[in-house]
């Protein structure tokens, strides 16, 4: 769906938005994120992202987790493989089918992750600290809000079935 982006507000205002998300896109991934200035407690955005999902959704095979965080199989194993030699996931055959991989945290990764939560936290709080709750659940319900369009607007529509 086409849109003519002056119909949808100020285009002042659009562009100063546009601009604000480049600049925390920058400044997030200058500073990964990492917490109050502790550069040990800093990971890489996949890295984060993948332990996060195998925290919250278990062990899973390479195939689910890619269809789960919406990427290809190939980055999925691109991604895990420095995880796995760090010893932050590990492989584990399948249960039912030996010859399947199943990926899980390992002890390691899941203190590692706790370790990089809890600065991140941390640095969240120092950020937002004199903001009220409000605020800060505003920020949190609109900040979800726009991911979750970028995301609906990066999946492709589902493609009907052929019909024979």
């Amino acid at each position: 769906m086409s849109m003519d982006m002056t119909t949808v507000g100020d285009t002042g205002l659009l562009d100063t938005l546009q601009h604000e998300v480049a600049v925390f896109a920058r400044r997030a991934e200058q500073t990964r994120l990492g917490g109050v200035g502790q550069v040990r407690n800093s990971m890489d955005r996949a890295a984060y992202l993948l332990l996060n999902r195998l925290d919250n959704e278990g062990p899973m095979g390479v195939k689910a987790l890619a269809a789960s965080m919406g990427i290809d199989s190939s980055t999925v194993t691109r991604q895990v493989a420095p995880l796995v030699e760090a010893g932050l996931v590990k492989r584990t055959s399948h249960p039912e089918d030996g010859r399947a991989v199943v990926l899980q945290l390992s002890p390691r990764g899941t203190h590692r992750l706790a370790e990089v939560r809890t600065s991140r936290r941390q640095l969240m709080a120092e950020l937002t600290q004199d903001w009220t709750a409000g605020e800060r659940e505003e920020f949190c319900a609109l900040l979800t809000r726009f991911n979750t369009a970028l995301s609906a607007r990066m999946t492709p529509p589902a493609q009907p079935p052929a019909v024979s």
